[in-house]
């Protein structure tokens, strides 16, 4: 497996957190930005939390991607 981009802020490296989505450039998961996101956090108070390590547009991005995954996957989340 090779570094792969996902979009133009988030990145898969195999040499980068066992090749967990990221931020471009940073080691901060794109799991655990969603996370706070989805518990209500403001994204500026996510922007401050990582230090300006990422942007709204980079959380944005990870908010796009993650809802695209849901709807592709969604018939798969079915409770039977």
């Amino acid at each position: 497996m090779s570094k792969k981009i996902i979009g133009r802020y988030i990145v898969t490296d195999p040499k980068i957190c066992h090749g967990q989505p990221v931020f471009r450039g940073t080691r901060i998961l794109v799991a655990d930005v969603l996370e706070q996101v989805a518990s209500g956090m403001a994204w500026e108070s996510i922007v401050d939390e990582w230090r300006s390590a990422i942007s709204k547009e980079a959380i944005a991005e990870a908010v796009k991607l993650a809802s695209k995954a849901f709807i592709s996957h969604a018939p798969e989340l079915a409770v039977a």
